[in-house]
């Protein structure tokens, strides 16, 4: 008996060394490293667990944010496209610390005269300029647009001293600001109001000329408060035009006024609408709040075209109030037509708006509230009840930006009123997707600044789940047998930029103004890395409550991408360093593939390598107890026929096995070893369809760990009934994997540039 133990133990052994075993001589002295392997945690990446933030990705026992409260009063001049501005900010220090000086935001420096951001990025000489752009270029003075600050002081008037460094003015205080107090002082602005279809400004104006009338879109209009938190201190990096906004949340009291035959919406609650609307606006507008099947015109075409043709001299002020927003934006013209529709949101009533002028009908009017009131209800079954009252589509050319309750939005027909699908899909993706911004970053307050995926990212991955919702909710738009044609989000979309030059990429996890390609990294790779991550890696089941808890503990909060990552873990049990390690971390790529497939046949007789370990240790085959041995068909001989392994296994079984255990056991016919490789870095989920020679397929999916104990290949042995006739990995495209050329066996004859790419860029990041 001791003997037999030792033979089966020496017999494991021998499956572990035999390649080993095969040639000694191969074996080499290597120096030792550290632990490379991609499924190693990530505690050098993350920043060490405190009180403000706990290893768990919640906010911990003292975690605290400032608040800013803004008073405002703000006027436009339309004759002279000019915006006056007047604001108390009243700044509430909840941080530990005491603050010498405060940090105030002057985003419309970047178009200052004499503004650093157009000297950022290098220049060449191009083949052919437009005439506009040539003029633009090199005939032209730079637009003034920058914050004229008329004065800045305390309550009692007092002059405050203050230093303006491009596009951040330090406030310095007359007494340093203990912990849990606050200080209020007053500003006085004023700058020249951009035309954003110049270069896409955020905001700004566009002039109709065949009507001579502008329309506004207006934010980052008044000096904010930066952000002060445990991460970064004061967030006072520099805004040079990419890297968007961090913002701490406070209360609005905000009075703008404007010519009197303007429409207009903003951030916050309506607080003098009968002031401000006809008695007709006010009857349907109540109408409107009862209207959950469609919207209700506040301002029709006809009057807004009416209204375009005078130019009032009389001005009107409208007043809103907004409480816990981070931002404020409004839009304002006298050629704004006007819907609203209720949406019910979880036991709320919830207001989905649109203003746009005549230039975007039929489209506008048929299907922008429709989109907005759609996302409010994607959004919120993944993430949160939405908690403001309304929510607003402004229709501005070339235009895609988000602001609390407000957004401006591409998507212009034809003169004629004609558009194609381009056209509609296209709006109707950018409003679900500036209006979803409402979550993510306006209440998941993510610092965009730093990191632009948190936002962008997230969003773009909650709108590829609310365009494919919009599809199934509006057959009018999409066929029942069709799916929405979104532009992101598909793992198969982001495959071109994750195989280009590696010298052009950047990883996720990199500031918005050091990328090449914002678009692709920012909002593409983030959203497909999330949507792989929902459906191939943890299944919606388990994503959508991580997702889901991670924004209920981040709502009206500052979250850092490792509160993210530690939350979507810690809410689902599912190790993923490896993931964000690869996605967000790195610019590895996805390649997997099929490197062979052997055959097998059951014998009783001893394989080469146990007839050589049998000799080795002065054995008979005597001395070994009853195996079973798997040998590989030689390549070219026809090797054992089913029934010969039939009657072989079932030797084995007759002789070795009690009738229990026999009727327990399915015979298998056939065996084959199939070995799959890694050319990519990123280890993902080995997703297998195999095809059997009767026609059937059977589908296996195994866990990313199968690479945790070797990157390059991993080798699966099947033992089945049917005959193995092909094999392909990722068959239905749901990991990204840039080269498919390698995905199939019998390899497929087709041609591809990948090989040449892979040689060229190959390593471990």
């Amino acid at each position: 008996m001791y003997k037999i133990k030792h033979v089966f133990s020496a017999i494991l052994f021998l499956m572990a060394a035999v390649v080993v075993a095969q040639d000694d001589t191969t074996i080499t002295k290597e120096p030792g490293h550290t632990n490379q392997s991609k499924f190693r945690q990530m505690h050098q990446e993350f920043a060490t667990p405190n009180t403000y933030r706990s290893a768990s990705g919640t906010p911990g026992p003292d975690y605290y944010q400032q608040q800013a409260d803004y008073k405002m009063n703000i006027e436009l001049d339309d004759k002279n496209a000019k915006l006056y501005g007047e604001e108390t900010i009243t700044y509430h220090n909840n941080s530990p610390d005491v603050l010498e000086y405060l940090w105030v935001q002057l985003d419309q420096n970047v178009r200052a005269k004499d503004s650093k951001s157009p000297l950022r990025n290098p220049s060449r000489i191009a083949v052919a300029y437009q005439p506009a752009t040539f003029t633009k270029e090199y005939m032209s003075e730079p637009f003034d647009g920058g914050f004229n600050i008329e004065h800045v002081k305390d309550t009692d008037g007092k002059a405050l001293p203050y230093t303006i460094n491009r596009t951040m003015m330090r406030i310095d205080l007359p007494t340093p600001l203990a912990s849990g107090e606050k200080f209020a002082f007053d500003i006085k602005w004023w700058y020249n109001i951009p035309d954003h279809t110049v270069d896409r400004a955020r905001s700004g104006y566009e002039y109709f000329e065949k009507d001579g009338n502008r329309s506004y879109v207006i934010a980052q209009f008044f000096p904010r408060m930066a952000v002060y938190n445990d991460v970064e201190g004061w967030q006072n990096h520099q805004f040079w035009g990419s890297g968007e906004f961090a913002l701490p949340f406070g209360n609005y009291e905000v009075n703008i006024t404007v010519p009197a035959d303007h429409i207009l919406d903003a951030t916050g609650e309506l607080q003098n609408r009968k002031e401000v609307f006809s008695k007709t606006m006010m009857e349907r507008y109540e109408r409107a709040k009862k209207s959950y099947d469609k919207p209700v015109l506040i301002v029709t075409q006809e009057e807004a075209e009416q209204a375009e043709k005078g130019f009032s001299e009389k001005k009107k002020t409208w007043k809103f109030k907004a409480e816990n927003v981070r931002d404020y934006g409004f839009a304002t013209s006298r050629k704004f037509i006007w819907d609203m529709q209720a949406v019910k949101i979880g036991n709320r009533d919830v207001m989905a708006v649109s203003l746009y002028p005549k230039e975007g009908n039929p489209l506008w009017e048929e299907q922008s509230t429709k989109a907005v009131a759609s996302t409010l209800k994607t959004y919120s079954k993944h993430t949160f009840d939405y908690p403001y009252h309304k929510a607003i589509s402004v229709h501005a050319k070339n235009q895609g930006m988000e602001y609390p309750m407000i957004c401006w939005n591409y998507g212009r027909p034809n003169e004629d009123g004609t558009y194609s699908d381009r056209v509609k899909f296209g709006m109707i993706s950018v409003i679900i997707h500036e209006v979803g911004h409402n979550f993510f970053p306006m209440i998941v307050n993510s610092d965009e600044r730093q990191w632009g995926w948190m936002d962008e990212g997230l969003d773009t991955f909650m709108q590829y789940l609310a365009e494919q919702q919009f599809g199934k909710e509006n057959p009018e738009v999409i066929a029942p047998n069709e799916s929405y044609p979104s532009r992101r989000g598909a793992p198969a979309k982001i495959v071109p930029y994750m195989s280009g030059d590696q010298s052009t990429l950047a990883p996720i996890m990199s500031n918005p103004e050091n990328v090449y390609q914002l678009g692709p990294n920012a909002y593409g790779k983030p959203a497909t890395a999330l949507n792989i991550l929902r459906e191939t890696v943890m299944g919606p089941e388990l994503f959508d409550h991580a997702f889901k808890t991670y924004s209920q503990r981040w709502m009206f909060k500052h979250p850092s991408p490792e509160d993210f990552f530690r939350t979507m873990e810690d809410a689902s049990a599912v190790d993923l360093d490896w993931f964000w390690r690869s996605w967000f971390y790195t610019t590895d790529y996805v390649d997997i593939g099929v490197k062979g497939v052997k055959k097998y046949y059951v014998s009783d007789k001893p394989t080469p390598e146990m007839e050589e370990y049998i000799a080795a240790n002065n054995m008979s085959p005597s001395d070994l107890p009853p195996l079973v041995y798997l040998s590989e068909e030689s390549e070219g001989a026809e090797g054992k026929t089913p029934s010969e392994t039939s009657q072989t296994m079932n030797a084995f079984m007759m002789d070795n096995l009690t009738p229990e255990q026999r009727a327990a056991v399915k015979e298998p016919k056939y065996f084959y070893e199939i070995t799959f490789d890694k050319p990519g870095g990123i280890p993902m989920p080995l997703i297998v369809e195999y095809t059997y020679a009767d026609g059937s397929k059977e589908n296996v999916t195994f866990p990313a760990e199968i690479w945790r104990k070797s990157d390059k290949e991993v080798s699966r042995v099947m033992a089945t009934q049917k005959e193995l006739v092909g094999v392909v990995v990722d068959p239905k495209a749901e990991t990204a994997d840039i080269d498919t050329s390698n995905n199939s066996w019998p390899k497929k004859e087709e041609e591809s540039d990948f090989n040449k790419f892979k040689n060229s860029i190959q390593g471990d990041n």
